[in-house]
C-alpha cells in the first residue's frame, strides 16, 4: 500500500474559485513545474486512502495524481 506524502504546492486561484497547481515541492526539497493540468475531479486516493480533489497533472512528461484535501496537498508515494 502507498502512503500519503504531503507536498508544498504553488497554485493560482482565479476569481471563480478554480485552483490550478503550478509547481510542486517534494519532501526532499526538489521542485517541479506542472507542465499541464489534465483533469480535476472529486475522487478517492485509492492507494493511500482518503479523498479530496484529484488533479491529474503532467510533470516532466509523466502523468501523476496530485490531491488536495482541506487545504493540504499530497501525492501517493511508495512505502
Amino acid at each position: 500500500m502507498a502512503r500519503r506524502a504531503y507536498v508544498k504546492v504553488i497554485a493560482r486561484h482565479d476569481e471563480q474559485g478554480k485552483v490550478r497547481p503550478l509547481e510542486v515541492e517534494w519532501e526532499d526539497g526538489r521542485r517541479f513545474e506542472v507542465d499541464k493540468l489534465l483533469d480535476v475531479r472529486r475522487a478517492a486516493a485509492l492507494k493511500a486512502g482518503g479523498q479530496g480533489m484529484r488533479y491529474t497533472v503532467r510533470i516532466l512528461g509523466k502523468e501523476t495524481y496530485l490531491f488536495e484535501d482541506e487545504g493540504r496537498w499530497f501525492v501517493e508515494a511508495k512505502e
